[in-house]
């Protein structure tokens, strides 16, 4: 109602108004081309100035670019960049390592729904820092809501002083007043963008009235008007200056930032208002023809990037109703969509009219397969959560038999539970290890009380001692014999292995003398040093193989050595590389000589330890 006021008061025709009629024009092609510059706003977001290949950024690379991100503080603008580094990130290291783990995992005998893949501290860094970055970016953007809304408040009370300004009797003070005003108008930042029109057509129309509908202190006015026209001769010829920019994304740049001080520039002499404006005019037509040229030259392309994503759409739609019960399956296909993404990213904007509409279809497509694999990720933590109910169920009933002496209906009790472990699907990894230690301790505390308690099964034990120790005697009797061949010394060996267990407080005693035996027959046969500890490797691994775990300690092992061999190849890799760097020092032969026999020695580790893998598959 009270615009429709002002409104009123303007269409009582005076003879100041009909004096002024050209000043108050001076106005409107200023918002005309607050217009233009809002049909030109969205396509400036097609420009995208960020041309950083992140491709060939290993880890700590990628770290330092997303910390250097964060440091800038433009979260809002510089999400893209973030999703990019994301990406790189997750598929040339991330998901490569993780895949490179589970084959390792599956090959040293682990079920793929066991897997858990542990993070790097490289890992655990760049996805807590990503998580900072998308929390910053969220409470900023919440910020900016906030201080545009602090920005409406200020302005709206900017309004009221004007109109009580307009309204009020003219002082001598109004000039600098109307001046402090402008200043404040200026200053405050960014509006919600429903209310900026608004905001401005009532600023406008009050500046309009204090101009117009004033006539005491006319010749002060005017002086301000002349400055006001140097002031937007000054921004002219810096428009006009841009005609002769060669980036154009800046010359848009710098030209809307000379539009928003162009505006708060307050009117000039009536004389030069249309000639001013006019002039600032021209000079900003010519750069907006250039970026028209420029959009109308690329109009083709825009269309081949139409097509191609629509292709990259119809392509990802396959993938919108994909289920699969594995693992594996699911992320083997988020690799294809993921790969797609990278395609849809290299390419470049397309036509205006279709771009939010190409865009709405990809990312629907691509969030439906993301929801669908987070359902059956829900799923499996639900498996999970069963398995660990029922793991521990039976740890329950394994505890409340383990001070029991019924020997042989407990431990056939137990045995079925120890069955009935082995079948439970995947459990969650955090307690996996906890449940099988209280299920493990239970069962174990039940079986050495019965060892304790078995009188007869000690006297077997003794005689298993009596019995080792007396092949013990016979082997090392035979290091002295001409009768020492490497079958007999591999049959008395398995003799030892086929006899039973001995006391506990025997084992290392008899494992010493078996070794020491051993050891004798081997020093005495002609076998040099790579033949005698291949031999002896073997015969460790027959010694293992009695024992009731022996799977899970050759798994144990061949993971060991699996290690060993690539920590040696690393080692090799860094040598090779450092001498590189030694090429202008004095003593470089000497260094290089040095690293040569580093290099060939870690060489011939290397084979040896394959030489025991491929004798590890053996057994």
């Amino acid at each position: 109602m009270e615009n429709d006021k002002e409104i009123s008061e303007e269409n009582k025709v005076t003879q100041e108004q009909v004096d002024n009629t050209v000043e108050s024009n001076q106005h409107e092609p200023e918002k005309d081309m607050e217009n233009e510059e809002e049909d030109h706003h969205e396509e400036d977001h097609h420009e995208d100035d960020h041309h950083v290949d992140y491709g060939n950024f290993g880890k700590k690379q990628l770290i330092a670019a997303l910390k250097e991100l964060i440091e800038k503080g433009n979260y809002v603008k510089a999400d893209h960049v973030a999703n990019d580094i994301k990406t790189h990130f997750e598929e040339d290291h991330f998901n490569k390592e993780k895949e490179a783990a589970l084959k390792s995992f599956i090959k040293d005998g682990g079920e793929e729904d066991d897997f858990y893949y542990k993070q790097s501290e490289d890992d655990k860094i760049f996805f807590a820092l990503y998580g900072d970055f998308k929390n910053r970016r969220s409470d900023q953007i919440k910020d900016l809501e906030k201080a545009k809304e602090k920005n409406l408040y200020a302005k709206n009370q900017i309004l009221e002083r004007l109109r009580e300004l307009v309204d009020g009797e003219e002082t001598t003070h109004s000039i600098s007043t109307i001046k402090d005003i402008q200043t404040e108008w200026k200053e405050i930042g960014p509006v919600p963008g429903a209310q900026n029109k608004s905001l401005w057509a009532s600023y406008n129309a009050l500046m309009d009235r204090f101009y117009d509908n004033r006539s005491i202190y006319f010749e002060l006015k005017e002086l301000d008007r002349k400055k006001n026209l140097e002031g937007k001769i000054e921004l002219i010829e810096k428009a006009e200056a841009l005609d002769q920019e060669e980036d154009l994304r800046n010359a848009i740049k710098t030209l809307n930032e000379l539009h928003e001080e162009f505006k708060h520039i307050g009117p000039v002499p009536r004389d030069e208002q249309e000639k001013i404006w006019q002039r600032f005019k021209t000079a900003s037509d010519a750069v907006y023809a250039k970026r028209k040229a420029y959009y109308e030259s690329q109009k083709e392309v825009f269309k081949e990037n139409q097509t191609k994503k629509e292709a990259l759409i119809a392509k990802l739609g396959e993938f919108k109703d994909f289920k699969a019960n594995r693992i594996k399956e699911w992320n083997a296909k988020t690799k294809e969509i993921l790969e797609i993404q990278k395609e849809w990213e290299a390419i470049g904007p397309v036509p205006r009219e279709c771009g939010r509409e190409i865009n709405r279809s990809f990312w629907g497509f691509f969030k439906q397969f993301f929801h669908n694999k987070n359902l059956f990720f829900k799923e499996l933590d639900e498996i999970r959560r069963v398995n660990k109910e029922k793991a521990e169920e039976l740890i329950k009933q394994a505890e409340s038999l383990k001070e029991s002496t019924d020997w042989q209906n407990t431990s056939n009790a137990l045995i079925k539970l120890q069955q009935e472990w082995k079948k439970l699907g995947p459990t969650p990894e955090k307690v996996r290890d906890d449940l099988y230690k209280r299920f493990k301790a239970a069962c174990d505390t039940f079986f050495d009380n019965r060892r304790q308690a078995n009188k007869d099964i000690n006297k077997e034990f003794e005689k298993n001692l009596e019995s080792k120790e007396e092949v013990c005697a016979k082997i090392k009797a035979l290091s002295g014999s001409e009768d020492l061949t490497v079958e007999h010394l591999e049959k008395l060996i398995g003799e030892f292995n086929a006899i039973g267990f001995v006391p506990r407080k025997n084992i290392k005693d008899i494992a010493a003398k078996f070794n020491e035996a051993v050891e004798a027959c081997v020093d005495v046969m002609d076998t040099d040093g790579e033949n005698r500890e291949e031999f002896l490797f073997r015969l460790n691994l027959n010694k293992i193989q009695s024992d009731p775990n022996s799977d899970r300690v050759f798994n144990k092992k061949e993971h060991g050595i699996r290690k060993q061999i690539a920590d040696l190849e690393n080692n090799i890799t860094l040598w090779k590389n450092n001498l590189e760097f030694f090429a202008s020092s004095k003593t470089a032969d000497k260094l290089k000589d040095q690293f040569d026999q580093k290099i060939e020695k870690a060489e011939e580790e290397i084979e040896k330890l394959k030489k025991k893998l491929s004798i590890l598959r053996e057994f």
